[in-house]
């Protein structure tokens, strides 16, 4: 069976670190997926993809390339969902993985808080700041995923 791959959506990803450390351990290949040029580590199994300027590039990439062997990585209820279709694993940052029981409620909540905050002409508070605790669940939470497709 071949190793699993990571696909990070990594504009406003902060675990970006943690997977790279992750990832070696079980040997999975790691793709991060952006806009823009990052500083990926020099490895074998980090390669940096950068796509268009485009809305939703990085997006789609990671959609396309997402399948049974796939960790994707990422905040954006929508793209979880495309991902789940495809058979991939989803986290968010903090942890809380999104499957099929829990992506129907996300995206219905994402769409009344889009409409809240568009009656609040912008004066939202955003999500909490990251925490050391959100650090530690993602670690833990990565790791039992990488486990369970071993």
């Amino acid at each position: 069976m071949s190793a699993p791959t990571i696909l990070v959506d990594a504009d406003a990803c902060p675990v970006k670190e943690e997977i790279y450390r992750v990832a070696e351990r079980y040997e999975a290949q790691v793709r991060v997926v952006s806009n823009s040029a990052f500083r990926v580590p020099v490895s074998e199994w980090v390669k940096r993809v950068v796509v268009s300027d485009g809305f939703d590039a990085a997006d789609d990439w990671i959609a396309e390339n997402a399948d049974e062997r796939s960790v994707v990585i990422t905040a954006d209820i929508l793209l979880a969902e495309r991902c789940l279709k495809a058979g991939a694993r989803v986290l968010k940052h903090d942890g809380r993985e999104f499957d099929a029981a829990s992506i129907g409620s996300a995206v219905a909540t994402r769409a009344i808080m889009e409409d809240l905050r568009a009656g609040m002409d912008g004066m939202g508070c955003g999500p909490p700041p990251f925490s050391k605790a959100d650090r530690s669940n993602f670690l833990q939470a990565l790791d039992r995923v990488l486990v369970r497709m071993r």
